[in-house]
């Protein structure tokens, strides 16, 4: 097993992940197969009980983990299925080896910082490296591991200290230290500073890690001098200090780097020259390019309680990409505050009101995503009315699903006190309720979390169901949960008898999982428990944002004509 490990310096949020995942493309694309890692120097065991305005999303795994965001930037680079150990924290290492300890493991030993908490990732990562990731049963080549954090900050020294002494447990021709680093732009000379990177490396190897290839972040292309400044400063041959700087769309990052022989580089670095192909990079190259290229726009409104910080919706983000890039249209994403539309702002805030409604009516498609708590509610259960009194194609995710329901009770079926239990507990009309096998005294770990079984089945009506359509036909998906309500299956008669239809349901077909409209009521009304955007990718889009932004372009009749030749060959 090779191990390439990517620290960053200077500041936060320079795109490590996308850099990871970005070499993990161009390795892919010499045949190798690749796994990743993400280290997160946070004390929370996982990042499930962390507000989105501090983290951005969490993101679910098939197996229930919740994760940093990162993960699902390699998943959806890399076309793998990664696990929640592939997502280290500091409380998880710490919390394993109390248990440890407890146990009796360390045989009366001071149990300490050095060696156990450093043995204990490293052992951990050398698990966790071998674990299968892309659908079969054979380990990867290669473990990309991205260290959070920037280097210096107090919580990462522990990780840092372990992927010093790693590279001598493994051996040194089989470890590679990639370092990303800020290359700011100053003055209107336009001269670019290397000097923060110079610090950025100094602070590194006063950790004792050295770096074998710099990667630079920047605002244009590195310029040779700069690059031989750098080389010189940091002990890195020029050849080895990578420009990653600003492009039009993330797809042209592996590009970049392949451009510039990381591939050769990396290889060499890992002693694997003898594997080395180059890179075929032709299909993400068409890709980076015809987002480039598109001449129509889709513009689709996100309306949420979160959208102040964007990455708590990044895999929602991802997932509207990807079905535009299918539809060979660009994007257009409109914010909107769910607080801002509803009518108790539009007494105490009636510009904000206004300028919401303008928003959410320019728009050919809508998005309720998931979410907790009650506020901004209200707007999203009339967001999803203007949605269906409109015939504007809609897709509610988890809560979206939810007061899609609660709108439908209210206003078709006439129960104005209809509600879900989670914002009032004692309404008769209970239509969303708490799980019966969760725990409402602990918060962390305890929601219906990861993939699940979803049985598609044929309407009342007796046509073939929008979700048939869009799943291709399966009588089964398996898609990743994560909630503590559901819909109570008590009212679903009344509802399915008013036109609300459930054609996918869980766990014996007790659960509620996609709800829609019949399309000779509405284009597209489609609704989900379970949250599709955490399996999507770049040249295969989720099914229901993909059949959202199918039915906002025009093209949802055609595909769907398309389908019944193939369902019926």
């Amino acid at each position: 097993m090779k191990y390439l490990a990517v620290t960053g310096g200077t500041v936060s949020g320079l795109g490590k992940g996308i850099t990871i995942s970005s070499i993990g493309v161009v390795l892919k694309a010499c045949g190798l197969r690749v796994t990743s890692v993400k280290i997160d120097p946070y004390l929370n065991c996982d990042a499930g009980t962390m507000s989105p305005f501090e983290h951005g999303e969490v993101f679910v795994l098939d197996d229930g983990g919740e994760g940093d965001l990162d993960l699902g930037n390699y998943e959806r680079f890399l076309n793998i299925t990664l696990t929640k150990d592939h997502n280290i924290t500091t409380g998880k290492v710490y919390s394993q080896v109390i248990r440890q300890e407890r146990r009796g493991d360390y045989l009366g030993k001071t149990v300490q910082v050095v060696p156990h908490v450093t043995d204990a990732i490293q052992s951990w990562i050398e698990r966790v490296a071998q674990i299968p990731v892309e659908g079969d049963d054979k380990p990867a080549d290669v473990c990309l591991i991205e260290v959070g954090g920037t280097v210096g900050d107090i919580e990462s020294m522990v990780f840092l200290e372990a992927l010093r002494q790693f590279q001598f447990r493994v051996g040194v021709e089989n470890f590679c230290l990639v370092h990303v680093s800020l290359v700011p732009v100053m003055g209107t000379v336009g001269e670019q500073k290397t000097k923060p990177t110079q610090h950025a490396i100094k602070e590194l190897r006063s950790a004792g890690l050295t770096p074998d290839v710099i990667i630079c972040r920047a605002s244009s292309q590195l310029e040779p001098a700069t690059k031989a400044k750098i080389g010189m400063f940091c002990q890195v041959s020029q050849n080895h200090v990578l420009s990653v700087h600003d492009v039009s769309n993330i797809y042209h990052v592996p590009l970049l780097l392949a451009k510039q022989g990381a591939a050769s580089i990396l290889l060499s670095k890992l002693q694997m020259m003898h594997k080395f192909a180059e890179p075929d990079l032709a299909a993400w190259s068409a890709m980076a390019h015809r987002v480039d290229n598109y001449d129509k726009l889709v513009k689709i409104a996100l309306v949420g309680k979160y959208t102040g910080l964007q990455d708590s919706y990044l895999s929602v983000i991802k997932a509207l990409k990807h079905a535009s890039m299918r539809c060979n249209h660009d994007l257009e994403i409109e914010w909107i505050e769910s607080v801002d539309l509803d009518t108790v702002s539009k007494v105490s805030e009636p510009e904000k009101y206004a300028a919401a409604w303008a928003k959410l009516k320019s728009c050919q498609g809508i998005v309720v995503p998931g979410g907790f708590g009650d506020r901004g509610v209200d707007g999203k259960v009339v967001t999803a009315q203007y949605a269906r009194e409109n015939k504007i194609p809609y897709l509610g995710i988890c809560l979206g699903f939810q007061v899609a329901t609660i709108e439908y009770a209210r206003n078709v079926l006439g129960w104005k006190n209809a509600n879900s239990g989670e914002f009032d507990e004692f309404t008769d009309k209970k239509v969303v309720v708490f799980m019966p096998e969760i725990n409402p005294n602990e918060m962390g770990g305890t929601m219906r979390c990861g993939a699940r079984s979803t049985a598609l089945e044929t309407p009342k009506s007796g046509k073939r169901s929008l979700a048939s359509y869009l799943y291709q036909n399966k009588p089964e998906i398996l898609e990743r949960h994560r909630h503590r309500y559901e819909i109570n299956p008590d009212f679903v008669a009344d509802l399915e008898g008013a036109g609300l239809q459930y054609v996918g349901r869980g766990d014996k077909g007790l659960r509620m999982q996609i709800a829609e409209l019949d399309r000779d009521v509405h284009p597209f009304y489609f609704g989900t428990q379970y949250h599709p955007e955490f399996k999507t990718h770049p040249n295969d889009p989720s099914p229901p944002f993909y059949g959202l932004l199918l039915a906002a372009t025009g093209g949802l009749d055609a595909y769907m004509k398309d389908c019944d030749k193939r369902f019926a060959a």
